[in-house]
Order: structure tokens, then C-alpha cells, then sequence
């Protein structure tokens, strides 16, 4: 299958979340035997319109990420292209119907990856910008119910989840036990404070916390758990990479989950899938409560005291290094979605 890629500005011009997922699902699409375009501002060196540094094409639609001339141009690069399926980045929300105008031209539908970190349209584009594409696709159904209030219809919108690498789990060896881990980007949406408040509580009882992640609030953070007298117990190891992160979660008994904001919970997922028992504080703005619903080995609480108990409530639980039912979330199977919806997709614009 031939996929048009469409994100104004990659990871390397805007690193956010929804912008590496959308690249990753184009690399692995690649690995798979799909002919993938990323249609993009030009970011890497020299004067080539195309540039190939693994499987993914990326094309050049524009030499900086200028709206008007992205806008303009794109359309007819996308109807030369010929794809089966579009898949585009909404942000800026213009660009949609450009690649809208592109998939008419090259009979192809449009399909919107919206992971939640884009800014919703303004209200005089709302109608076009999110009536345009023939699918959205968001991580979860926080994200999902968020453009259905957004005016997006109802029966446009799917939920394809994060993936992890099941065969990475099953691999990497336990880091050094410890009772309770926590992950996340160290800023102002962490919210540390509930668990550092219910560890306090358990002064008295013998336990150890690792913390992955780093960011700005770091030091405000150390300096709360010093406040609190368990900064003896609690190890920060800052931002980790995927393999050592996953080491520390197989070594680790509970994963608490306590920040403001996760459109979709990812290393908790890790956590769960490297045998982690899940502890979820349920915040009106994270999904992570969307993962433990149907699990046995989690907990769904609502404040500090709550955690603590769950943590000693886990500590009598069986421990695991590797969960098989998380792999349902292996990159291959969440690969295989996005294929199945594609496919559906181009048999229905092929009606018309």
C-alpha cells in the first residue's frame, strides 16, 4: 500500500507526542513492505527535495514550514503521488484541507491522526477542519470524547492505542528489585505530590522508589521529598532510555500513576506489560485510568491515602517480570490496526 504521510512540521522542526507517534507508525508501516512519504518542510541539509535516511521517503513540500506556500503546494504533489491513503498531522488545521483537496485529486481518503497535544481549530474553521478527513484517529477516549465535543462527527473517529516492543520485555534483564516506580516528564502536569505524600505516610514500613524522568520541576521535586524526610528512600534516574526504563519497571513491584495530563499513559503501559501491578490516580485530564479498567493487577484510586494503601495492599502480590496480555499492544498488532483501517477506508472511498 502507498501512504502520503502529511505532518507541515516533523519531530525535528515541533517535538511533540503526537508527532513521533505519527513517525513511528510511518516507520514501522515502512518495515512492513508499505511504500511510505512523509510530505513535509524541508529539514534536513542541502538542496534535495527528497531525502531517505532509512525506509520512509520524506519529500519536501516546502523549504520552511511557511502555512500559505505548504498549503498551496501540496494538493498537487500529493495527486502526483497517487497514494492509497493520506494520513496527516492537524496542526496547523489548514494543512487538512490541503491534504483533503490532495486525496479528491488523487481519489484517496484522508485519514487524521489526533493525538490531543494539537491546539483545537478555531471556531470559523471548525466545520471544514474537522469534517474534512474521512477518519480521526486518537490514542484514547479522553482524546476521543474531547473532538466529539469539538464538533467532530461521532462515527469518524476511532481509537487505535500506543504500541510497545513485547520481544524488548521478554528480553531485557530486571534492574536491582525495588517496591514502587514512577515515570514521567518532571513538570508542571507530574503532579509528584500525591505520591510523594503517600509514600510519607508509609515512613514507618520498609520500601524503596525509583523516579524516571526529568524536566523542570526536577529540583522542586527532590527538595519536596527531602521536605518530607524520604529522600533517602527515593532514587532519581532521570530521563532513561526505553531499554533501561523497561529494566527498572521488570525490577520493580507497583507503578504509580498520579500526573495531571496523559493523552495516552505509555510507560505505564511498559510498566504493566514488564509485570507491574498498576496503581492509578484518576485525574479528569489523564487516560491512564483507561489501561486499568478490566486489569486485575491494578488499582483505580482517587488520593494519597488510597495509594498508600494499594502499595502495601501490593505487596503481599505474586511479582512478575513479563505480562503476555499486554500483547495486544505489540507494535506488530497495533501496526495491524492501522492496516485494517486503511484498508477498510480505501474499499469505501472506492463506493464513491
Amino acid at each position: 500500500m502507498r501512504v502520503a504521510v502529511v505532518a507541515m512540521e516533523t519531530s525535528h522542526y515541533r517535538d511533540t507526542e503526537g508527532r513521533r507517534r505519527i513517525e513511528r507508525v510511518a516507520g514501522e508501516l515502512a518495515d512492513a513492505g508499505h511504500e511510505v512519504s512523509v510530505f513535509c518542510s524541508q529539514w534536513w541539509e542541502g538542496y534535495g527535495k527528497r531525502f531517505a535516511p532509512e525506509e520512509v521517503t520524506y519529500r519536501a513540500v516546502t523549504v520552511s514550514p511557511t502555512v500559505p506556500s505548504f498549503c498551496t503546494r501540496l494538493p498537487a504533489l500529493l495527486a502526483n503521488y497517487r497514494p492509497d491513503v493520506i494520513h496527516a498531522v492537524p496542526s496547523p488545521p489548514s494543512v487538512l484541507l490541503a491534504a483533503s483537496l490532495g486525496g479528491t485529486l488523487s481519489r484517496a481518503p484522508l485519514v487524521v491522526e489526533w493525538y490531543g497535544d494539537e491546539a483545537l481549530p478555531e471556531a470559523r474553521r471548525t466545520d471544514w477542519s474537522l469534517r474534512a478527513p474521512d477518519q480521526f484517529v486518537t490514542p484514547s477516549e479522553l482524546v476521543q470524547t474531547g473532538l466529539w465535543e469539538a464538533g467532530a462527527p461521532d462515527d469518524r473517529t476511532t481509537i487505535v492505542p500506543e504500541s510497545i516492543d513485547m520481544d524488548l520485555v521478554r528480553e531485557v534483564d530486571p534492574a536491582e528489585e525495588v517496591d514502587v516506580v514512577y515515570a514521567h516528564p518532571l513538570d508542571e502536569s507530574a503532579n509528584m505530590e500525591s505520591l510523594f505524600l503517600a509514600l510519607a505516610e508509609l515512613r514507618q514500613k520498609d520500601w524503596s522508589a525509583t523516579v524516571v524522568g526529568d524536566g523542570p520541576q526536577r529540583e522542586v521535586y527532590e527538595q519536596e521529598a527531602a521536605d518530607l524526610r524520604i529522600d533517602d528512600r527515593v532514587e532519581f534516574v532521570g530521563a532513561c532510555d526505553r531499554e533501561r526504563r523497561v529494566s527498572i519497571y521488570k525490577g520493580a513491584q507497583v507503578f504509580v500513576q498520579t500526573a495531571f495530563r496523559e493523552y495516552f499513559a505509555t510507560d505505564l503501559l511498559w510498566a504493566l506489560a514488564a509485570g507491574c501491578i498498576g496503581i492509578v490516580e484518576y485525574q479528569a485530564g489523564s487516560s491512564a485510568h483507561e489501561l486499568v479498567e478490566q486489569r486485575d493487577r491494578a488499582f483505580r484510586v482517587t488520593n494519597p491515602q488510597e495509594i498508600a494503601d494499594k502499595i502495601v495492599a501490593s505487596a503481599d502480590m505474586e511479582r512478575r517480570t513479563v505480562d503476555e496480555s499486554l500483547a495486544a499492544f505489540d507494535h506488530d498488532a497495533v501496526r495491524g490496526e492501522y492496516e485494517s483501517l486503511y484498508e477498510r477506508l480505501v474499499e469505501a472511498h472506492g463506493l464513491f
